[in-house]
């Protein structure tokens, strides 16, 4: 008989712009039937926002998750990550990129959160308010969005070709601006041109694509990345996993089990996940994953 179980490699907590103690998520994650729980804090920014863990508070997060790795190393596996912002070209250089923390780590998950600068100089987020990026849309890049999502795809490539982490978050996350294809067509060629290259880069890399259900029940929108783009990712072979992004206990699992089921009428029958102090291809169906 199958034991079927459940995992989340992307989650926060009260170091970054989570709710609770990371031992509330622990909790809420046996509650739940999660088999392995992984920590992934917003990693620290060389510049000020209101939600990256702040670099002081670092050695504590690491301190505080190793602990309860080891505390609760016989109910649930915990694994402690980071996700790492990748900013393009000289950010990067002024603080790091993924592999800069991985020595402290046990994964890293690589995500695009800004991009350029917007109209005062700074780095202009693409995962913020509308009006955010529809003013740095307009003011810094003349409402070009095609450019604009040339540039994020750049990005994303560019974090994968010089500084690979070892899952790629929420793909396209910049279609939240996107409602009803009011800024750009996602099926038209010269978009999909982008996801192809990016996929292409993915596939060459290694790197773990994430499955992140966060749109679904906090944007009433699609998985990160949509359907379409996780069916051309199973025609290249490459390994996906399914997190739910969480940023309060109670949405560790959300959303997860119909993912799952998606993901199994597209053809996939396995996910890479980090058990037992690796990776591994793991079984899955609609009641979970199992060994």
């Amino acid at each position: 008989m199958k034991q079927h179980f459940l995992t989340n490699y992307h989650s926060h907590s009260h170091y970054c712009d989570g709710v609770e103690p990371p031992r509330a998520q622990v909790e809420a994650a046996l509650a739940q039937g999660v088999r392995v729980l992984g920590f992934s804090s917003h990693g620290p920014v060389y510049f000020d926002n209101a939600w990256s863990m702040k670099v002081e508070k670092l050695e504590a997060y690491l301190s505080e998750t190793r602990a309860l790795q080891a505390e609760y190393a016989d109910r649930l596996e915990l694994y402690v990550g980071l996700e790492v912002d990748y900013l393009p070209s000289e950010d990067a250089s002024k603080y790091g990129g993924p592999s800069t923390y991985a020595p402290k780590l046990d994964y890293t998950v690589g995500s695009v959160h800004y991009l350029d600068r917007n109209e005062i100089g700074a780095p202009w987020e693409i995962d913020g308010s509308s009006e955010k990026f529809m003013r740095g849309l307009v003011e810094v890049h003349g409402g070009d969005i095609q450019k604009v999502i040339r540039l994020y795809y750049g990005c994303i490539r560019q974090m994968i070709e010089r500084d690979p982490p070892h899952i790629v978050g929420h793909l396209d996350k910049i279609k939240i601006h996107n409602i009803g294809n009011s800024l750009y067509d996602e099926e038209v060629p010269w978009y999909q041109a982008e996801i192809d290259q990016t996929l292409d880069a993915i596939a060459a890399s290694g790197c773990v694509l994430e499955v992140n259900t966060r749109g679904v029940y906090k944007k009433n929108l699609t998985t990160y990345p949509s359907l379409s783009i996780l069916q051309k990712a199973r025609q290249r072979h490459i390994p996906i996993m399914v997190n739910s992004d969480s940023h309060a206990p109670s949405e560790i699992t959300a959303e997860l089990l119909p993912t799952y089921r998606q993901l199994s009428d597209l053809g996939f029958r396995t996910f890479r996940i980090l058990t037992q102090g690796q990776w591994q291809d793991v079984a899955f169906d609609e009641q979970g994953l199992y060994l």
